[in-house]
């Protein structure tokens, strides 16, 4: 025993060079990793850390106090650990996973982790280690440090102080403590006389060497797994410490152990990981579909998948065998566990009730379960001598499949259990057939061997550095792989290499190249399922197409999606439907969709087909080949060839070849199409010429190419060949030129309208609506003319250009009369049209001058001319006012000119009445000081202002309410379309059974009038005088006139009595005293009489309206045409 007295322990700082003595008993000092703190174990069971410099930092009073002296301390020297010890403390102690058993081999396998608690195994995300600067927190929960006292316990604690997790009893007195490998062990020995294993957080593993003493020391070789022990009677002792790996696999599940405690499931397809932590040592696993089996040393824990999901990674306890077994190998089935004891087989329940034993002629060396119905599965077990035995759990009595003469190391079973490979201790795999008993090939240098669980003739060995696949009896395919077969499903080969099981995915070509090699195109096509490129694929399809399998052949086109080929397949499989069983036949298709043309002609041309090779060529453009199959110079299928020639020449931008290809062919359209698309005028021309006129089509086509390219000369050449008058028409109307189009209308009347209607749309998409309209009319068109008259007219209104709107209104009506002429059926219709719209014209000629007077700064016009011009507009719009004529501007300037002309009464009342009416702003102010200016004026009219009735000389007021026509005998006046004077005319009528041509022959007679002499008092008034005088010598004209006579009337009517005349009357009139309105029919004419013959009146011949002759005279000068109607001076008359 030690000495237990007062020791001296000292600190040595080498930067201040001093030494501080600390007067304490203790045992044992121990540094963490980066040399800043120091623990000290007390002989009172106190623990001290304390920092480089001496200074204490934390105390750990423990519990046991003097009863439990420290006797061994050391920190762990990795920082790996701090989640762990984090999380620690919140776990169960049993927790779960999952797989089938397999044969141990060294490994120390390392992985990502998952963890699941209770009996649910959960995902847990892998920890992740990160370098960071030290600080105290961090070494607070990295630095974990192992206490072992004689109070025969094992402690934990932070840096802090804190205690991790709870004592572990020893049971013996601990005299050493170590870490093993960075960590993740612990080395303990002590009066037990012995070194033992434990994990991380002191759950102890097992026995590493039993010595004869006491253990008072034990050290790790630094990164190495050798151990050196030392013991109190001075023996030294060097121990290597060898992990085995604890594993299990049914196909794509693996489970392996992971820290000695805990198991880790791995999903090979998935990549899925579930770690299940037990917490003791794992001493064996199985897994087999949705069972897992731990055995731990007390007892065995059988889990279960929560569900049938083939990628659920849950699991949950079922059931616990609470029973110490000593066994080689473990095994779980549905219902059972089999434990392997050398040569003898145990099955048991889940219960742990032994139900059958077996027992073999020699060492087991390998068992797998083969599957099989729950309760019912069947077990493949190979002895060491040779003998390979299936075995029942159900049945008692084993069946030997074969026997060999070599030990069996590796077995497994094809899919559909035919055939049986074996790997013996030779390094050779042999296959068997299971029923015969058949050794089928066998190959050198295997370790392992899985067959596909996908396909029932393949299987993959492993050894030497390769990887070799074997399909059938072919020969093998290698490719370089370390490790160990353990698996093979469809493409993915299970590979244990090292430490690490990893799936390897490995494409099926080699052996799919085999199968087709031998045409075996369904095998292939099973191999290609497992697992192989596009092109491996495609290669596939083009075979078996070849070899005729279309179902593989479409199969396979599907999984590359090629549609072209897929077509073919569809219309060959209906060919055949329909009694086709020509193969040569469906060979040359498949030949020609594959680019193999020269081979297709061959097989057309040996079926009896050379027309499908002369359609191959053709389409392909291949002229040259397709004339060898041209049949017996056959007139049309040259042509055919020559017109699919052309075409290919013009697809490939060769047209001028195209074109005379085309020509000798026959195809005449096509070249023209070509030639018109290029523009060449005089290819075209050339073809037209040469082409007989009854070819109808191609020429017309030629014209039409000659009138998009702007030659009309030449279309209308093509046109006059084949007789189309109608569609040169059509050309001189489209490309304008109107003398053409105009002689060829005149020699052919029918065309008329063709000709004048799209000439009338021209002028008026020029602007030059009014020859537009007057083509209208010419064409017959009237109700065209009418509309783009009221168009116009219309627009003119709206712009304020009031002349022209007279104007355009004044050819409305004469447009009306036209169509009154000539459709009966819409006469009375249009005659009342005509007279609106020559009342309409009247009125906005009148405005034109009162508009102009109201918005010019100057006016053109007399005051008396304005007067006038305003007071008959002003009667004229009693009824209505029409669109853009302004009362306002019509009533303010007949205020202003009554009053500038004496008029008082008349503008007193033009201004009442523009009280009355909604006033302009700037018209606002001069009519209100109008307004009140007037009222100083006398309430009457100048008298030379008023107007007189020449029928019957009465004088009318300036205001009359029944309009402009006389208030004493109702006889319209005749009004000067210039001044707006009335005129010193009175309209007559004829008598009834007189004709318009008879009374214009009786007034050109112009019978001569009486004259006599007789006194007279004769009247002379002047602007200062008037005088009467009896002159004896006066000339007088007969009284008794008989027109005269006719001006009578029965006084006070109220009803117009107009003047008829007689044949007398109208001998006796003048003809320089009579003006016609000669309207054509169906209106009458209207006949005038002027009653002061000495002053001169003119009409114009074409509007009909009168004017004084002097002020006419002035404005034809002025304009050069009538001022009403714009009939021109040198027009003649209509």
């Amino acid at each position: 025993m030690h000495d237990r007295t007062e020791k001296r322990g000292c600190t040595w700082n080498c930067r201040f060079s001093w030494v501080r003595p600390a007067f304490l008993r203790k045992y044992i000092v121990s540094w963490t990793n980066d040399g800043q703190y120091i623990a000290l174990g007390m002989f009172n069971g106190i623990i001290s850390i304390r920092n480089k410099n001496g200074e204490e930092k934390v105390k750990i009073e423990r519990p046991g106090g003097a009863l439990s002296p420290i006797w061994s301390i050391c920190w762990n020297p990795s920082s790996r650990w701090e989640s762990f010890w984090m999380n620690r403390e919140n776990e169960e102690a049993e927790e779960v996973i999952v797989n089938r058993y397999f044969q141990e081999i060294p490994s120390a396998l390392k992985s990502a982790v998952y963890s699941s608690q209770g009996s649910e195994a959960e995902e847990e995300e892998p920890e992740e280690e990160e370098d960071s600067p030290r600080d105290d927190n961090s070494d607070e929960h990295n630095d974990i440090l192992a206490v072992a006292d004689w109070g025969q316990k094992l402690s934990f604690y932070q840096l802090s102080g804190k205690q991790v997790g709870k004592d572990r009893l020893l049971n013996f007195d601990p005299c050493c403590i170590s870490y093993f490998t960075k960590g993740e062990y612990i080395l303990l020995g002590g009066s037990d006389k012995q070194v033992s294993l434990f994990t991380k957080d002191g759950v102890r593993l097992g026995t590493i060497g039993d010595q004869n003493s006491w253990v008072w020391t034990c050290k790790v070789k630094p990164d190495s797994n050798y151990v050196v022990i030392g013991c109190q009677d001075g023996t030294i002792s060097f121990y290597q410490l060898i992990f085995s790996t604890v594993h299990g696999l049914y196909k794509d599940r693996y489970a392996y152990r992971d820290s000695m405690t805990d198991v880790i499931v791995q999903h090979l397809i998935t990549e899925q990981k579930v770690r299940i932590k037990c917490k003791e040592l794992v001493k064996k696993i199985a897994i087999y579909k949705n069972r897992l089996a731990i055995q731990l040393p007390e007892r065995i824990l059988i889990y279960e998948l929560y569900s049938d999901d083939s990628s659920d990674m849950h699991y949950r306890v079922k059931e616990k065998i609470v029973k110490k077994f000593e066994c080689n190998l473990l095994v779980v089935c549905s219902d059972h566990i089999i434990l392997c004891q050398e040569k003898r087989l145990q099955c048991l329940s889940f219960g742990g009730v032994k139900e059958r034993e077996w027992q073999m002629e020699s060492l087991i060396r390998y068992i797998k379960v083969i599957g099989g119905p729950p309760g019912r599965e069947g077990l493949l077990v190979g002895l060491k001598n040779g003998q390979i035995l299936k075995i029942f759990v159900d049945n008692l009595f084993a069946i030997v499949l074969l026997k060999q003469a070599t030990a069996v190391r590796c077995l497994d079973m094809s899919a559909s259990r035919n055939k049986l490979a074996v790997v013996d201790e030779n390094d050779t795999c042999l296959v068997y057939d299971i029923h015969t008993k058949e050794l089928l090939f066998q190959e050198p240098n295997a370790n392992s061997v899985a067959w596909n669980t996908q396909c029932e003739d393949m299987l993959c060995f492993s050894g030497g550095g390769y990887l070799n696949i074997k399909a059938s009896n072919f020969p093998v395919h290698q490719q370089k792989l370390q490790g160990f077969v353990v698996g093979y499903n469809g493409s993915k080969i299970f590979c244990l290499h090292v430490f690490s099981m990893s799936a390897v995915e490995v494409p099926q070509s080699a052996p799919m190249y085999q199968y087709l090699d031998r045409k075996m195109y369904k095998e292939a096509y099973q191999i290609a399922c497992l697992g192989v490129t596009d092109a491996d694929w495609r290669e596939l399809a083009m075979e078996a197409l070849e070899g005729l399998e279309f179902e593989t052949a479409k199969k396979s086109f599907t999984r590359v999606q090629d549609l072209r080929y897929l077509e073919l397949i569809n219309s060959i499989e209906e060919r055949k439907k329909r009694g086709e069983t020509n193969n040569e036949l469906f060979l040359a298709d498949v030949f020609a969709y594959q680019g193999k043309f020269h081979e297709a002609a061959k097989l057309y041309k040996r079926s009896g087909h050379e027309n499908l090779a002369l359609d191959m060529y053709t389409d392909l453009r291949m002229f040259e080949y397709a004339k060898d199959f041209l049949g017996s110079g056959d007139p049309k299928e040259t042509k055919m060839l020559i017109t699919k020639q052309a075409d290919w020449a013009r697809n490939i931008n060769e047209p001028k070849a195209a074109v005379e290809m085309y020509l000798s062919a026959g195809e005449h359209i096509k070249a023209i199409e070509i030639s018109g698309d290029h523009g060449w005028v005089d290819m075209l021309i050339d073809i037209a010429r040469k082409l007989d006129k009854a070819e109808r089509v191609p020429l017309l086509l030629c014209a039409q190419y000659f009138k998009k390219l702007d030659n009309p000369g030449y279309a209308a050449e093509t046109y006059l060949k084949i007789g189309d008058l109608k569609s040169l028409v059509q050309l001189h109307v489209e490309t304008q030129r109107w003398d053409e189009a105009f002689a060829l209308g005149e020699k052919h009347p029918e065309f008329k309208d063709d000709v004048y209607v799209p000439y009338a749309q021209w002028l008026a998409e020029n602007d030059r609506f009014e020859e537009a309209q007057k083509a209208f009319h010419k064409a017959g068109r009237q109700g065209e003319a009418v509309r783009v008259l009221e168009q116009l007219t219309h627009n003119a209104v709206v712009e304020s250009r009031f002349n022209d709107a007279a104007y355009y209104y004044w050819m409305l009506s004469m447009q009306c009369l036209d169509i009154a002429q000539a459709d009966q059926s819409q006469k009375e219709e249009m005659l009342v049209k005509f007279h609106h719209f020559q009342h309409l014209a009247e009125l906005y000629h009148v405005y034109h001058s009162i508009q102009r007077y109201t918005e010019e700064p100057f006016s053109f016009h007399l005051p008396e001319t304005l007067f006038n011009i305003s007071r008959f507009l002003l009667h004229s719009l009693s009824k209505e006012t029409p669109l853009g004529i302004s009362k306002v501007n019509t009533l303010f300037t007949l205020a202003k000119q009554s009053k500038a002309l004496g008029a008082y009464k008349l503008a007193r009342h033009a201004y009442d009445k523009l009280q009355g009416l909604q006033i302009p702003a700037r018209f606002q102010k001069s009519i209100e000081l109008g307004s009140l200016t007037i009222r100083s004026k006398p309430f009457h009219d100048s008298e030379e202002l008023v107007p007189l009735c020449y029928r019957c000389s009465t004088n009318n007021p300036l205001l009359n309410n029944l309009g402009n026509v006389c208030i004493n005998c109702r006889q319209p006046f005749v009004f000067s379309a210039s001044s707006y004077e009335v005129l010193h005319l009175v309209e007559f009528y004829l008598e009834e059974g007189i004709t318009d041509e008879e009374a214009v022959a009786l007034i050109d007679l112009e019978a001569p009038r009486l004259i006599k002499k007789e006194r007279k008092w004769q009247e002379i008034t002047n602007s200062n005088s008037q005088t009467l005088r009896l002159d004896e010598t006066v000339e007088h004209i007969e009284e008794d006139d008989p027109f005269t006579a006719k001006l009578s009337f029965e006084q006070g009517g109220s009803e117009f009595v107009p003047v008829v005349v007689n044949r007398a009357v109208l001998r006796s009139m003048s003809r320089r005293d009579v003006l016609i309105k000669r309207w054509p029919k169906p209106l009458q004419w209207q006949y005038f009489r002027s009653l002061l013959p000495d002053a001169s009146i003119t009409m114009c011949p074409s509007c009909f309206q009168m004017f004084h002759s002097e002020d006419y005279e002035l404005l034809v000068l002025q304009h050069n045409c009538c001022p009403y109607c714009r009939r021109r001076i040198d027009e003649p008359n209509q």
